[in-house]
């Protein structure tokens, strides 16, 4: 959440608003969401599987350990 908001605040200059009016600089603000959401899903491939995340070291540790890890979605395998 955190990165969409720097995203936001210093890639869209969302610290200022162009227009006068709590209406207004919503309007803004929904607009440059909806601009920011439809050049993200454009980015995305259209159809292929996501490749899955590598280990965390703590997987690693319990992996060599031989200690069942619970599974969840940060889970590879």
């Amino acid at each position: 959440m955190e990165g969409t908001i720097c995203e936001f605040a210093h890639g869209h200059g969302m610290r200022r608003c162009r227009y006068r009016g709590q209406a207004k600089a919503h309007l803004q603000h929904v607009l440059t969401a909806i601009a920011v959401n439809i050049e993200r899903l454009s980015r995305q491939p259209p159809s292929e599987s996501v490749p899955p995340r590598p280990l965390t070291a703590f997987q690693d540790y319990l992996d060599q350990q031989n200690i069942p890890r619970l599974r969840s979605w940060r889970a590879v395998s």
